[in-house]
């Protein structure tokens, strides 16, 4: 049943992005509700800058945390930098809350910003995928 699912899914995926190059049809009723965040040091940035803003940078970011903005945390595997998967709907207040941040301030680090929302091909499964 499993092994069933996983290729049924599978196919629906790459059926969806068939036409789009995408896993999900640009024009979708699928609303946005996270936001990932790939955040980096900016290019030529001064290290020593970078470090002596770090602790408050942390600190403003834990407590993005604790406030329930950011749900989880990473680092970046291949190469210098965080990720964030964020408790917002927008991308315009998921850049102006990034940029609150100690290193944005100081226009050190930057964010590329990518809404996540349900997985729509999903709707094949229950009925309500829009019809061609």
């Amino acid at each position: 049943m499993k092994r069933r699912l996983v290729a049924g899914l599978a196919l629906i995926f790459m059926l969806a992005g068939s036409d789009a190059g995408h896993a999900q049809p640009a024009a979708t009723s699928t609303p946005t509700t996270k936001v990932l965040a790939i955040g980096t040091i900016n290019p030529g940035a001064d290290r020593a800058k970078v470090l002596a803003i770090l602790p408050n940078e942390v600190r403003d970011t834990v407590n993005l945390y604790l406030g329930g903005k950011i749900d989880q945390w990473y680092s970046l595997q291949d190469r210098p930098g965080v990720a964030f998967i964020l408790n917002v709907t927008d991308a315009t207040a998921a850049h102006e809350m990034l940029e609150k941040l100690p290193l944005g301030r100081a226009h050190l680090m930057s964010f590329e910003l990518i809404p996540l929302g349900p997985l729509g091909p999903l709707r094949q499964f229950t009925g309500t995928a829009p019809k061609p």
